[in-house]
C-alpha cells in the first residue's frame, strides 16, 4: 500500500498543479485521473485533491504567516501544490503520520521541483509542523 499512496500522492499533485495553473474544473480533472484506480485508490486521490482544494486559502495563509520572505503567490507552482497537499494530510487529515507526511513531500520535490526544492518544502513543512496543532482531532503520530 506504502507505493501505491506513494503514486496516487503523485496524481493528486499533478491534479492540483493541472487545476492551479490552468483553471480546468476539479471535477473533470479528477475523473480523468481515477481511470484505471481502484475504488480504494479512487477515493484516497478524490479525498486528498478535493480536501487541499477546499482549505487551500487556509493553507496559503498559514504558509504566508510563517514563511513571509516566500510571498505564496511567487512559489512555483509545484512547490506551492506540494506544500498544499501535505500540509492538508497533516493539518486536516490527520491520518498520514508527520514524518510520513513531510518525506512524501520531499521526495515530491526531488522528481517535480528544481534542485533547490526538496530542502525548501522540508524546512516550510519542519517549521509549520513543530508550530501548529492538527485542525483534526486525531493524532498525526
Amino acid at each position: 500500500m506504502k507505493h501505491e499512496r506513494r503514486r496516487l500522492r503523485a496524481l493528486a499533485l499533478q491534479a492540483l498543479y493541472e487545476v492551479d495553473s490552468v483553471g480546468h474544473a476539479p471535477e473533470e480533472v479528477l475523473e480523468r485521473y481515477e481511470e484505471n484506480l481502484t475504488p480504494e485508490g479512487k477515493s484516497f486521490l478524490r479525498q486528498v485533491v478535493t480536501g487541499t482544494l477546499e482549505s487551500a486559502a487556509e493553507i496559503d495563509a498559514l504558509v504566508a504567516a510563517n514563511a513571509p520572505e516566500w510571498p505564496v503567490a511567487e512559489l512555483a507552482l509545484i512547490d506551492r501544490n506540494i506544500l498544499r497537499l501535505a500540509l492538508w494530510e497533516l493539518l486536516y487529515w490527520g491520518e498520514t503520520p508527520l514524518k510520513v507526511a513531510i518525506n512524501e513531500a520531499v521526495e515530491l520535490a526531488k522528481t517535480y521541483g528544481s534542485d533547490s526544492a526538496p530542502r525548501f518544502v522540508n524546512g516550510v513543512l519542519g517549521t509549520l509542523a513543530n508550530q501548529r496543532p492538527s485542525k483534526n482531532p486525531s493524532p498525526v503520530e
